[in-house]
């Protein structure tokens, strides 16, 4: 079966080298070496092939090639594998990446590992979108509602510019959070859904981050 995708125009924001580095890494680590270049010719960025973007904070990585990775692993692997691995991506992409971000170091600290949950996460989801917010022209912002908060992607490197989806795509983004989650709390699991998505016609990317872990 030939897999054909179009090429996403480029967008004038851009994403920390660092965070696409550590996904295709995370992908590398999941589907091998052959299978990233299979992601990466797809998704017409054959550049990247023996050219992974550098390790540091610059914001040179395009949004549109974000993306185009993102919906090359749905093309390929369908949209049921393609989450599977994005959500394995985004959850490798906090551990391996954000949770040393100043912001983010004081959750391993005693005096933030003695505060009830609720603490935690009033503390530790807003550093998350204040980090992405910093390092990249992501913008997140978070609001609290009595069960649950709501984590909103303004700009969302994950879908930028696809259009015409029947469901949300940005699962390496709920994956991100949710092993943030679980950093933030000392090891539990929570529920996200994403319950807005730009590439299904929403003004923005919404996840709905339950405040009760699961079991």
């Amino acid at each position: 079966m030939v897999h054909s995708m179009e090429p996403h125009p480029p967008s004038e924001y851009n994403y920390a080298n660092k965070f696409a580095l550590i996904t295709l890494k995370s992908l590398e680590d999941v589907m091998g070496k052959n299978g990233l270049n299979a992601i990466l010719n797809l998704a017409h960025l054959p550049d990247l092939v023996e050219n992974l973007p550098p390790d540091n904070l610059g914001k040179e990585f395009n949004f549109s090639d974000f993306s185009a990775i993102n919906e090359a692993l749905e093309v390929m692997y369908g949209a049921r594998g393609g989450r599977g691995l994005a959500l394995r991506a985004g959850r490798a992409a906090f551990a391996d990446g954000l949770r040393n971000f100043g912001a983010l170091a004081g959750a391993g600290d005693l005096a933030f590992k003695v505060l009830p949950l609720s603490a935690k996460m009033r503390i530790g989801i807003p550093a998350m979108a204040k980090i992405f917010s910093q390092i990249s022209d992501q913008y997140s912002t978070v609001q609290e509602r009595e069960h649950e908060f709501i984590y909103t992607i303004h700009r969302c490197p994950v879908c930028w510019g696809r259009s015409g989806s029947d469901k949300p795509v940005c699962f390496i983004a709920t994956g991100l959070l949710q092993e943030g989650l679980k950093w933030v709390s000392g090891g539990s699991e929570f529920r996200v859904n994403e319950s807005q998505c730009v590439a299904m016609g929403h003004p923005v990317c919404e996840f709905v981050i339950q405040k009760q872990p699961i079991g």
